[in-house]
């Protein structure tokens, strides 16, 4: 593959092969320093680009006619599809992130295992965790799309082909089942057709919408998923062509912008609309927005509800109270150069307790485990309850399944 370069006059990089092994081989190191192997990891937001595997997913669509509309798109340039995923942006740098284009290069045993466990189950190994709950990719820009029929037979596809062609291949990735929440019926039956599928430990909803999440016709769904005793997560994202975005001229101001301010609104809704009272036994994780937005949205809140707690009739505290009672990933995970910021960030969402580390692996913004790690203001026991331990009770998974999903990873390879 020619890998395109700043001057292609004087300048060409031919590649043959890819090795996400080489390409993590520092991620290793610190995994050894660090002695990782004795640290329960957890990584509650990865991704996979479901894209690679379309073909696949295609067949799962239920619908003969959008099936073929679905297949006719995969034949022709994906400009102009209906069934088009792309949004607006540059996360590859100009091509300077070449794990983005060698991804496909990477060569896996031809084993009877899909080829996304054995290329997951390597990162994860060099790493040192242990499970990951994988997510899609371009999916994740589904929720504007202008036909929600798409984003349901989609949804349900991407899911069933999860559940029968991947999960099953390692006990060690798990995943949040996507939300088509354009259509509240249609993600309703997804919760009731795959809610007890081996691998599921919860369900995720892109937060790139405009649609409010307390609106009634989502109330079964919550209550569906509370029943199970699974939690919902609020999966942040960029849309370049939203109105207000469309004001900036930089990607960087899209995406530092983009990822928060979807989930500044919908949490803001959430709380102030009584959803943690509605359902208490609902865990709520916030995804892929950083945390520095939350010191600031609770003092705001707080602030204003002080003043007009008459709009908010269903609500038995503060504002901030039900924010420290949810669950944040930390990626990207602001690193700002006066720790004591970082610090009251901690200590204002109780981090100890509600924080849960994520790599976003494979983007190019992704955290390594290092990022808690190496924090110098809380203690051990802190760092391993952010790294696996609060995950592990959250989504209820089986640490002897750490071990096994180890050794078949290994033989496997």
């Amino acid at each position: 593959m020619e890998l395109p370069t700043g001057n292609e006059r004087y300048f060409r990089m031919s590649v043959e092969e890819f090795d996400t092994e080489k390409l993590l081989r520092n991620a290793a190191r610190q995994r050894d320093q660090r002695g990782f192997d004795d640290v329960l990891i957890i990584d509650v937001d990865a991704h996979h680009y479901e894209t690679e595997s379309m073909g696949e997913i295609v067949d799962y669509i239920e619908d003969p006619v959008m099936r073929q509309l679905a297949r006719s798109a995969q034949q022709i340039a994906h400009r102009g599809s209906m069934f088009s995923l792309g949004r607006v942006g540059y996360q590859d740098m100009g091509g300077r992130v070449t794990r983005y284009p060698l991804r496909k290069l990477e060569k896996v045993p031809d084993d009877g295992v899909h080829r996304d466990v054995h290329l997951t189950n390597r990162w994860m190994d060099a790493m040192g965790v242990d499970f990951a709950c994988v997510f899609p990719t371009p999916m994740l820009g589904l929720a504007m799309h202008p036909q929600a029929d798409v984003e349901v037979v989609l949804a349900r596809a991407y899911n069933r082909w999860l559940v029968e062609r991947i999960l099953p291949g390692s006990p060690r990735m798990k995943s949040m089942l996507y939300l088509p929440f354009n259509d509240p019926e249609a993600a309703l039956r997804i919760v009731e057709d795959f809610g007890d599928a081996d691998g599921v430990i919860g369900f995720m909803v892109t937060s790139v919408r405009h649609r409010p999440v307390h609106h009634n016709d989502y109330m079964k769904i919550y209550a569906a998923i509370e029943r199970r005793g699974l939690p919902i997560g609020f999966h942040s994202g960029f849309n370049w062509d939203d109105p207000m975005f469309r004001t900036c001229n930089r990607f960087l101001a899209v995406h530092a912008l983009g990822f928060t301010w979807y989930n500044v609104v919908h949490c803001t809704n959430w709380v102030l609309n009584g959803m943690n009272e509605r359902f208490p036994g609902l865990p709520v994780i916030w995804i892929e927005s950083g945390i520095s937005w939350v010191p600031f949205l609770a003092q705001r809140l707080d602030t204003l509800y002080r003043m007009r707690s008459s709009e908010c009739p269903n609500l038995r505290k503060l504002p901030s109270d039900y924010i420290r009672d949810m669950y944040y990933s930390t990626q990207p995970m602001e690193m700002p150069d006066n720790m004591e910021m970082l610090e009251a960030t901690f200590r204002c969402i109780n981090a100890e307790t509600q924080l849960l580390w994520a790599s976003d692996y494979p983007h190019w913004d992704m955290d390594l485990p290092s990022v808690i790690w190496d924090l110098p203001f809380i203690d051990e026991d802190a760092k391993r309850n952010i790294l696996g331990r609060t995950a592990q009770k959250l989504f209820r998974l089986d640490a002897g399944e750490r071990v096994s999903g180890r050794a078949m990873a290994t033989a496997a390879e």
